[in-house]
């Protein structure tokens, strides 16, 4: 039962990241960006099967910690960057390691950005509550970077 717990807490804390006692979800997600670039395969549908799952063992981990706690979308839950800043990775171009530092610094800041400020709707998606409450907005705050990357790729 306690590696159970154990488990929830390595995987919504992101093996403790969480725990840094600011700004954990922006150290979340520039870890969660070197993985990236550590990861063994670069391809489209890999990376859709690596954000889908860990979107959905998110949500478990997520919810089952925040439970626990007792405590509404505490700060320490930090998977929800980690899948949102995959997900900004996969729904632009692909971006290459120490080539495009800029590129990749603007993907990381506009992700920041929507996560933080969550403007509307996004906002409102963190209200739902539980697990799918504490990842849903953050995958609609990798949607909006992807829109703005994207677009501003086709015009530059």
């Amino acid at each position: 039962m306690k590696l159970k717990i154990l488990l929830n807490r390595l995987i919504a804390t992101f093996f403790f990241i969480g725990y840094i006692p600011f700004a954990s979800g922006t150290w979340a997600s520039l870890v969660a960006l070197v993985i990236w670039f550590l990861l063994p395969f670069h391809n489209f549908w890999f990376h859709v099967v690596v954000v889908v799952t860990l979107f959905f063992v998110g949500i478990f981990a997520a919810e089952t910690t925040e439970k626990r706690i007792g405590e509404f979308d505490p700060p320490y839950i930090v998977i929800d960057e980690v899948v949102g800043m995959w997900l900004t990775m996969t729904i632009i171009p692909p971006l290459h390691f120490p080539k495009d530092i800029g590129l990749i610094a603007i993907a990381f800041a506009l992700f920041r950005f929507f996560d933080i400020t969550k403007i509307k709707p996004i906002d409102k998606l963190e209200l739902i509550g539980g697990g799918f409450g504490i990842m849903i907005d953050d995958i609609l705050a990798a949607v909006f970077t992807g829109v703005i990357f994207n677009i501003g790729s086709l015009i530059l």
